[in-house]
């Protein structure tokens, strides 16, 4: 793996990620490999290892009528030369019209790529596309390298195109595409990317996911306002499993474009929404060890307390609306409370609102008789309320306990704990050929919560895991982890919601599940 250049300086990864305008081809930029790289970006997802002179260089004229696109410069500027380039290998093909076949290849040691059309002849058009927001749009207009083969020259290819813009926090992808003489419809290949922050399952999937990242709003696109907490937390995670830096900038421009947001220090209308903004601040308190963000979990773990009243022997409420009290809001109040006492020297306050909830928790009866948990509890009767076992309510005690045990070294605790991990990983209603998976998933579903459930859970699970001594859920999360980077994954690194497979849709919240999973392997 790779991390952008640190030349590249904090400030201006925090200001630019704001700019709509890109680099002038001036000249290289001051990055280079040099200045900040943290291992080999290795031999990629996909691909083999092929020769950089497959074919010959065109000239560097775009078709006639066909707009240039602007410049980028990393380490190198656009429109190079493909004879020089680096750790070459071929990503992702494609059949076209009349036999022809398109090739996408990469340069990963110069984090750049270029189109080939093979088979074909003459008035052969091939380009390449480029994306900054996961491959749902591209720059209209923009063929990169756009050219046409000329007579005599059976396969033609492109120039090479930066994937990343460095200066600009853009995350790119791109793709090969073309257009046979005589033929009536363009062909291309999958997005992809070099192996620059993506030379391990974790890194690529954490650039995968910051391709959702939005710099204006510090938010995640294609979700929602607790899903990107999740998100967040998944990011900083992986800076600490992989030691790749490039994106610790989203932490604090997440927390300052939101701060005052909903309720203001990330409370809200939603107690789970505001437990799991405690968590992610928690999480980078724990990487930074700047002091606001353990002031703000303190804060959401205060607004949570509020919350707590008398109805059902207590617990705290679901909404401000008080309308429903359930297990996912409860065990996020018992683990942020834990997880602050653990954090701050003499508190005596979090460890005892810690210790209620679990007392309340188990005796709420959410924990059924085949030790998993339902979604909340029945206000009439004050009783399990048989609600569907998700993925994520039997995750969240999981965390909760391992950071109470470490607050009372209460080794019940962690026997309970693994009790209840027992029963998740092998129930058969969530694990079907022992691939884990939500009541209901199916291709394209999920809705906008039911995407993140399951990542969750991995991450949880990987924090019991990682609290026995005998790591037992090891051989079951890579097991988790391998089918779905086997079968659940496109060349763009990007994953769906079924684990199993097959791949149906990327977003935010999918790929925040996967980023946990593969943070878990770790």
């Amino acid at each position: 793996m790779r991390a952008f250049p640190r030349t590249v300086s904090t400030s201006v990864m925090l200001t630019v990620a704001l700019a709509v305008a890109t680099l002038a081809a001036a000249g290289p930029a001051t990055a280079s490999t040099s200045a900040g790289p943290l291992g080999d970006p290795g031999t990629g997802a996909t691909g083999v290892d092929i020769p950089a002179t497959a074919t010959p260089a065109p000239t560097a004229t775009p078709s006639a009528g066909k707009e240039k696109a602007a410049d980028i410069c990393n380490k190198y500027c656009d429109a190079r030369d493909p004879g020089e380039a680096s750790d070459a290998r071929l990503v992702a093909t494609a059949d076209a019209a009349d036999g022809r076949q398109l090739e996408l290849r990469m340069a990963d040691g110069d984090d750049m790529g270029w189109a080939t059309i093979t088979h074909g002849g003459a008035g052969d058009e091939v380009w390449l596309d480029r994306s900054f927001d996961g491959g749902r749009t591209w720059s209209s207009g923009s063929k990169l390298g756009d050219t046409v083969a000329p007579s005599g020259q059976q396969d033609w290819r492109t120039l090479m195109y930066n994937v990343d813009d460095w200066n600009n926090a853009g995350y790119g992808l791109l793709r090969a595409c073309g257009l046979p003489q005589g033929a009536s419809s363009v062909s291309c290949t999958g997005w992809a990317r070099s192996t620059w922050n993506a030379g391990t399952r974790s890194t690529a999937a954490a650039t995968a996911l910051m391709e959702y990242y939005n710099g204006g709003t510090g938010l995640f696109d294609t979700t929602g306002w607790w899903n990107s907490a999740n998100a967040l937390t998944a990011l900083i995670d992986n800076v600490r499993v992989s030691g790749m830096d490039s994106y610790r900038y989203a932490i604090d421009q997440t927390y300052r474009l939101n701060l005052q947001a909903q309720r203001g220090d990330f409370t809200n209308d939603y107690l789970d929404d505001t437990g799991w903004w405690g968590l992610a601040w928690i999480d980078a308190y724990d990487l930074t060890g700047d002091s606001k963000y353990l002031d703000t979990a303190r804060i959401d773990a205060d607004y949570l307390h509020s919350y707590w009243d008398s109805t059902c022997g207590g617990g705290i409420w679901w909404s401000v609306e008080k309308t429903y009290k359930n297990a996912i809001a409860n065990s996020l109040y018992i683990e942020l409370n834990a997880a602050l006492h653990n954090r701050i020297d003499g508190d005596t306050g979090y460890l005892e609102r810690a210790r209620d909830g679990w007392s309340w928790f188990t005796d709420s009866g959410m924990i059924n008789d085949s030790n998993l948990v339902n979604d909340g509890i029945d206000l009439d009767t004050c009783t399990n309320n048989g609600g569907q076992v998700y993925t994520y309510n039997q995750g969240v005690p999981l965390a909760a306990l391992a950071e109470l045990h470490r607050a009372t070294g209460d080794d019940a605790l962690l026997t309970t704990a693994r009790t209840l991990a027992d029963a998740s990983t092998t129930s058969t209603s969530l694990n079907s050929d022992g691939i884990l998976h939500d009541p209901g998933d199916s291709p394209g579903g999920g809705g906008n919560d039911g995407p993140s459930f399951k990542g969750v859970y991995a991450r949880d699970l990987g924090a019991l895991n990682a609290a026995l001594s005998d790591h037992p859920y090891t051989e079951y999360l890579q097991r988790q982890a391998d089918s779905a980077y086997a079968n659940d994954r496109n060349t763009a690194d990007q994953y769906g919601l079924l684990w199993a497979g097959p791949f149906d849709q990327s977003d935010a919240a999918r790929q925040q599940s996967a980023l946990d999973l593969m943070n878990a392997t770790n």
